[in-house]
């Protein structure tokens, strides 16, 4: 049986009427293939300005370039905003979350196409063998081509709702990229402080070491010379051993840092980085704000909640088209076929017309996906509330942080200084001969701790304003 390539044969290999559709079907089948490489070009619907133009979303830095823009040397010295800019452009969950909202503004364009008319363009050539009747034993050849349009006229609102519910969830998503902004924005934040924070710790930790040999040095001498104790040189053995056993550990959580730092810029934790140290800024002598007033500026700003909206906005939308699928759509149809055979003149075809198309029973489909469309929406509803609530519960912790942080320095400032006096005294009475080694030991362990904790109160600070920040939806580069 003779094989025919309706599109790579030559045209001259068919009659007449065969080759015009020959030709036909072969514009299609390059149609066919040329329309899915321009479809990946091209945006009708204008869906990619819908969206942020890169992981940082909205976040703008007050020097150029913007976010995600310029490439950083692997040896440059990064300033905390270097490292917050790392984190949003390379972090999984800012890229997973600009992905997610460039998915669903695809799907705005998905549900914009259902306004445009739908053309098809088919055909086939068949070998026919017939073995009764006038044609027994007979076999012919029989070409065929068609191209048909439809277009829906009126849905009763079907195709508004389905645009509606896709604009709200994307709404949802840009949100919801702002918020994993948020999240990852602050992560840095507190990472980059933290690693400062435990290297000074580190320096604080070698300081209390370096004390604590002074006084095992001045146990052994007083030992020697027979005016010291056993006890005296082995207590300021363990306090020497003691604090060298806290300089390890503050070594270890250094090094525990810097991955951490490096994991929330999304590269490995084993990766070297080079980071300047931060300007520390003094706290405010008063912390006072009214917080009746910090709690509604973040119900408006923060995008978690403006998401947890779009949702319950985008749950209506699909109730909506959930009523109107049971709604009859009025289309236009139209096609044109053209068909040859080789024991039958070619002819053609024609048609147009209006078509209804009222579902009248389709087993209570209809019915539950509107109850569940309803059920969604209290759901959505719910959601928002507790966020709502959260809301203000995260404000009033954050707010509280900063109030606690600000009076800690001072005060810790303070006691740094006593401790600092206390130690010097202790030592030198030691030292004199008027005073014990516990003494010494007391006031030691008492200074080491009030710089622990005076490390821990300035960094704290730092990052207690940088969550304020974020849970009034607000943390931008500004604020750092």
């Amino acid at each position: 049986m003779k094989k025919a390539n309706l599109f790579f044969a030559p045209m001259n290999h068919y009659p007449r009427p065969q080759r015009l559709i020959a030709r036909l079907l072969g514009a299609g089948f390059w149609a066919a293939q040329a329309f899915p490489a321009l479809a990946g070009q091209s945006d009708p619907f204008l869906t990619q300005g819908l969206v942020a133009a890169s992981p940082a979303g909205s976040v703008q830095r007050n020097v150029l370039p913007a976010p995600c823009q310029d490439e950083h040397s692997a040896t440059a010295s990064l300033s905390l905003a270097d490292v917050v800019e790392r984190a949003l452009c390379n972090h999984s969950q800012t890229r997973e979350a600009w992905a997610n909202a460039r998915f669903q503004a695809a799907q705005v364009g998905v549900g914009e196409s259902a306004y445009l008319p739908s053309i098809n363009l088919g055909g086939a050539e068949t070998r026919n063998w017939s073995d009764g009747g006038g044609n027994a034993g007979r076999s012919y050849n029989q070409l065929s081509a068609a191209l048909s349009l439809s277009y829906v006229l009126y849905d009763f609102g079907a195709r508004d709702a389905v645009v509606e519910n896709a604009k709200q969830i994307l709404a949802a998503a840009n949100a919801t990229q702002d918020a994993t902004i948020q999240s990852v924005f602050l992560a840095a934040v507190q990472a980059y402080y933290q690693l400062f924070a435990t290297q000074a710790a580190g320096e604080s930790a070698g300081q209390a070491e370096k004390s604590a040999r002074e006084s095992f040095n001045a146990a052994t001498a007083r030992y020697n010379v027979g005016s010291g104790t056993p006890a005296d040189k082995l207590q300021a053995q363990t306090a020497l051993s003691q604090a060298v056993l806290n300089r390890i550990r503050a070594e270890g959580d250094f090094s525990n840092a810097q991955g951490q730092l490096a994991n929330s810029m999304g590269v490995d934790a084993n990766q070297p980085l080079a980071v300047s140290p931060p300007a520390l800024g003094v706290p405010d002598a008063q912390f006072e704000r009214n917080i009746g007033k910090l709690i509604e500026e973040a119900r408006r700003q923060r995008p978690d909640l403006a998401a947890a909206e779009a949702q319950v906005n985008a749950a209506k939308a699909s109730a909506e088209a959930a009523r109107a699928a049971g709604m009859p759509t009025v289309s236009l149809a139209a096609n044109v076929n053209r068909t040859h055979g080789s024991i039958a003149d070619p002819f053609s075809s024609s048609a147009l017309g209006v078509s209804v198309n009222f579902p009248l029973f389709t087993g209570y489909n209809t019915t539950y996906r509107i109850r569940a469309a309803q059920a969604q929406v209290d759901t959505r509803l719910a959601q928002r509330e507790r966020l709502s609530q959260q809301v203000a519960l995260d404000v009033w912790k954050a707010y509280q942080g900063v109030v606690t942080e600000t009076q800690a320095v001072k005060s810790v400032n303070d006691l740094v200084a006593s401790a600092a006096q206390s130690e010097r005294v202790a030592l030198g009475r030691y030292k004199a001969g008027v005073g014990s080694l516990l003494d010494v030991l007391i006031a030691q362990s008492a200074l080491a701790s009030a710089r622990m904790q005076n490390i821990q109160a300035i960094y704290n600070w730092h990052i207690a304003k940088a969550t304020l920040a974020q849970s009034m939806g607000r943390l931008d580069f500004s604020a750092i």
